[in-house]
């Protein structure tokens, strides 16, 4: 519209030259300042980028006069996109000021007043709008990546934090029943036979756990691993007194509940040379509470306390974290170690009744 507004006073082809290459250069800075990587620039080269713009808007008013229009739009755009808010707002105001006030004195008639006002007015809106719906489109793609990398990442974690809770437990398990059918072998086979049968039990075990991690999908019962933990324990020649009074349980606090009694008697038949084990696991009002106690305390470069862990004890503190609970570990003053665990009937995510999980009076006992 600048390049038309001076064509139509027939001006000569010198004049007309100007003209345009100087409307091409305000533009060519205004598509500098708009650019991405413009918001990095140093205060420095901003303060450059801005005089300059200033100088290509404002020399050519000497030339052109009136003509020169409403040029001062790109500028009032730059003002908003490189200066700070409480100075970019009323910088932008007083440039827009300006154009009526100048036109108004270079005898410019009332249409053209009005018409140079409102162009100016929303070039600078528009460039300043267009440029900032930009840098956020840039900044939503860049997000989405990083959402991705983040997704990526935790799948990493939960499926190395679910292999070491599930796989761990089985192993050990495979091992200890491993070497009792050795023991057995020779002096009991028939008991040999019914201890290689439960080996291969576990043993299946162990495999489905893997193909339940590659799925993302686990659901544990703690009354299922109680029976378990007995049978392990057993193997391994420790006498385990089993508690389980905690009746039907939402299944996000029953898998954790019984992922902390399996890394809990993994690091009991890895770490101590224990005897008797007790777990116990209660409902006391609104929280479930889980027990186990060993009458020997780990080695000592093993043992788990609330300061130091590994990371069987990191990831049951984020599980119980995550839904509202909480993890104790470490050495009693009767010199035994215990683990203790403890979670919300309901899940804070869940209202409990609309899935009917109530918790029931039913008490489930076994003492071996």
């Amino acid at each position: 519209m600048t390049v038309l507004n001076v064509v139509r006073t027939e001006p000569d082809t010198k004049q007309l030259t100007i003209c345009v290459i100087l409307v091409v250069a305000v533009f060519g800075v205004q598509v500098a300042i708009s650019s991405g990587g413009a918001r990095r620039w140093s205060a420095r080269r901003k303060a450059t980028a801005l005089l300059l713009q200033a100088v290509l808007t404002f020399a050519p008013i000497v030339w052109f006069g009136t003509n020169w229009g409403s040029m001062e739009g790109p500028l009032a755009a730059s003002l908003l996109l490189t200066l700070p808010a409480r100075y970019a707002w009323p910088s932008y105001g007083l440039l827009i000021a300006f154009i009526p006030v100048y036109n108004v004195l270079a005898g410019a008639s009332i249409d053209l007043v009005l018409y140079f006002t409102i162009a100016g007015t929303l070039t600078g809106l528009v460039i300043y709008g267009l440029t900032r719906l930009t840098d956020l489109v840039h900044e939503v793609h860049a997000t989405r990546e990083e959402l991705a990398r983040m997704a990526v990442t935790q799948e990493r974690l939960r499926f190395a934090r679910d292999l070491h809770d599930l796989l761990g437990y089985s192993l050990s398990a495979v091992t200890l029943k491993g070497e009792l059918v050795q023991r057995l072998i020779g002096t009991r086979p028939d008991k040999a036979c019914e201890e290689t049968a439960s080996l291969l039990q576990v043993a299946r075990q162990a495999l489905a756990d893997v193909r339940l991690v590659s799925s993302g999908y686990r659901d544990m019962s703690l009354s299922a691993e109680a029976e378990s933990a007995e049978s392990v324990l057993t193997a391994a020649d420790v006498r385990a007194e089993v508690n389980v009074m905690c009746g039907r349980l939402h299944p996000v606090v029953d898998t954790v509940l019984a992922t902390a009694l399996r890394e809990g008697v993994t690091n009991i038949l890895r770490h101590s040379g224990v005897r008797v084990c007790s777990i116990k696991a209660e409902t006391d009002g609104e929280t479930v509470r889980l027990c186990l106690t060993n009458d020997q305390p780990h080695e000592k470069r093993d043992v788990l306390s609330a300061r130091t862990g590994g990371s069987g004890l990191e990831n049951l503190r984020s599980r119980f974290t995550s839904i509202g609970g909480g993890v104790s570990a470490g050495l009693q003053v009767d010199g035994q170690f215990h683990l203790e665990v403890w979670a919300p009937v309901r899940p804070p995510s869940d209202d409990g009744e609309s899935l009917g999980f109530e918790p029931s009076g039913s008490e489930r006992t076994a003492v071996a």
